[in-house]
């Protein structure tokens, strides 16, 4: 929703997500993509994946791999078939 005739929430947005429980999810990708730039890995047009889905538990400590994002968001939480 495009906010023409008041500024935008900003404090209530962030409370919003907190009570979510987005804001830990955000910060687990946040500190996954500058440990990639710590260790000067190039990450430019790839999304970071996690080996397990943040939604679905997972963690930094589990794995993450770089990936091209139509892979990443393609998957769904599914595993490779083998």
């Amino acid at each position: 929703m495009a906010y023409t005739k008041s500024p935008r929430p900003y404090k209530h947005e962030y409370q919003k997500q907190k009570e979510r429980g987005e804001h830990e999810l955000r910060m687990e990708r946040q500190r996954a993509r500058r440990e990639y730039d710590k260790k000067g890995i190039n990450r430019k047009g790839k999304d970071i994946s996690h080996t397990k889905m943040l939604s679905k538990g997972g963690r930094n400590k589990d794995g993450t791999r770089l990936e091209s994002p139509s892979k990443n968001r393609a998957r769904n939480g599914h595993t490779k078939k083998t």
